[in-house]
């Protein structure tokens, strides 16, 4: 999940604001309690599950408030309920006009879409 090893959860939020030249410790905060884990802010990524890392990941992603999110399996190694946390964020990307480009094996996260690409040896199927 490409998170710094020695960084907390909350550090490793921030660390994508450090891009901005703007720290917001708060802001991390509430991206983190926005995935559902505001408790876990001090644990090293080795003290977090595979779900857990997964989501200090997607809430790196929302600290700047990208117009854009890209999102490789964004559920992945989810259990039901936060998948359903994170793709409530998603609607609510949406509704605000964000654009988050997904990219799945699911077809039951594809058909919560308002449109489907599928690929198929690299190129784009009709």
């Amino acid at each position: 999940f490409h998170l710094l090893p020695y960084l907390t959860a909350c550090e490793n939020v921030m660390l994508a604001q450090y891009y901005h030249s703007v720290t917001d410790k708060a802001a991390a905060l509430a991206a983190l309690e926005r995935v559902g884990l505001a408790h876990r802010s001090d644990h090293l990524p080795k003290q977090l599950s595979g779900g857990e890392q997964q989501r200090v990941c997607i809430a790196r992603a929302l600290i700047n408030e990208p117009e854009i999110l890209f999102a490789d399996e964004p559920t992945g190694n989810l259990d039901a309920e936060n998948e359903q946390t994170v793709l409530r964020i998603f609607a609510e990307l949406h509704a605000q006009n964000r654009t988050i480009v997904m990219v799945t094996h699911n077809p039951d996260l594809g058909a919560q879409t308002d449109r489907i690409i599928r690929l198929q040896h690299g190129k784009i199927q009709e």
